[in-house]
């Protein structure tokens, strides 16, 4: 039976992080008819992420093709399928994927990485959390990327956010000493007296390089979700043979160019550095590999989430341009 949905859809492609109104416009349809294989799922959460942000410029040169203009905005969503063409994806299945900024997301399963969750979780929105693909993110990025051992240093960039803070527990818990870089007072005092960190460092009130110079022997390994300025503060302060693990650029997202090339792009050479850039999609057939120990750590309290929560469809955009604008601790969510 057809109904009427609401979605968001991208209309222009947006300048800077902010007037996002000027770009996407709230829509309204009535739903077609599900073709064979495809699902449709009545979504109760959507997962506010600074890497569709590049999904909405024009540049070709990102790590997928950007999303054109008319279409529905696409992002990561949580709900109940309402209605399936797909066997594997029964009527009533919680599941999590790439769908859409809408109450009525369709998806083709196999493209949109659709999975049904695990309904024991207490909080559904660990989903996205500790259990979803920032945690994935983050493990890839400080075990295997980064390669973190006991007793380094590891340093994580946009630290009290979703990815970040994750990467900061998962340092913690292999038993590293970490480094946290955020903006902004509160910020730090969560980084130090929620999550436990070894130092944090405010970026918008401190000198992040003079901070790391202190570090006996340099930083061993770096987890940046930011590049730009942070990135040229954290090079010349590695150690030697250390590893660069970089998930997110949010310092160009908004740019409709490439981004300049570190300032200290020198040190790469003279410290011997390994820099990898790594993106979970490409890791997504393996994350029943990454959740027994994830769910061990949620479960045990050593790896926790907090979660901005904003209420309504409608009020998209302001949850996303406060995610962009780093106005939250921990992860940005909307709720149906």
């Amino acid at each position: 039976m057809a109904m009427r949905n609401r979605f968001w859809r991208l209309d222009a492609h947006p300048q800077g992080n902010d007037r996002f109104d000027e770009a996407l416009s709230l829509c309204e349809e009535e739903t077609a008819p599900l073709a064979e294989g495809e699902v449709r799922i009545a979504v109760e959460w959507l997962s506010m992420d600074a890497g569709t942000r590049m999904w909405m410029s024009p540049r070709t040169d990102g790590y997928q093709p950007p999303l054109p203009l008319g279409s529905k905005m696409v992002g990561l969503v949580l709900g109940r399928v309402s209605e399936s063409r797909d066997p594997a994806f029964p009527q009533g299945t919680m599941v999590r994927g790439f769908g859409q900024w809408a109450e009525q997301a369709l998806v083709t399963p196999a493209l949109a990485g659709l999975e049904a969750v695990d309904e024991t979780v207490a909080d559904p929105r660990e989903h996205f959390g500790a259990l979803g693909m920032n945690a994935w993110t983050a493990w890839v990025g400080v075990s295997e990327v980064a390669a973190v051992t006991p007793g380094e240093w590891l340093v994580v960039s946009a630290a009290a956010g979703a990815t970040g803070s994750l990467a900061c527990q998962i340092g913690r818990n292999l038993g590293a000493r970490v480094v946290g870089i955020a903006g902004g007072e509160a910020k730090c005092r969560y980084l130090l007296d929620e999550l436990g960190l070894d130092i944090a460092i405010d970026y918008r009130g401190e000198d992040v390089a003079a901070r790391l110079a202190t570090i006996e022997g340099g930083v061993n390994a770096f987890f940046d979700n930011v590049g730009g300025p942070v990135l040229d503060a954290v090079l010349p302060n590695m150690a030697h043979y250390g590893r660069v693990a970089i998930c997110g650029m949010i310092a160009g997202y908004d740019r409709d160019s490439a981004m300049p090339g570190p300032a200290s792009f020198d040190q790469v050479l003279m410290r011997r550095l390994r820099i990898e850039g790594f993106f979970i999609p490409d890791f997504l057939e393996r994350g029943a590999q990454f959740m027994p120990r994830l769910r061990d750590w949620l479960d045990e309290g050593k790896l926790t989430m907090r979660f901005a929560e904003t209420q309504g469809l409608e009020n998209v955009l302001r949850a996303y341009e406060g995610m962009l604008r780093g106005a939250n601790i921990g992860k940005a969510v909307v709720r149906l």
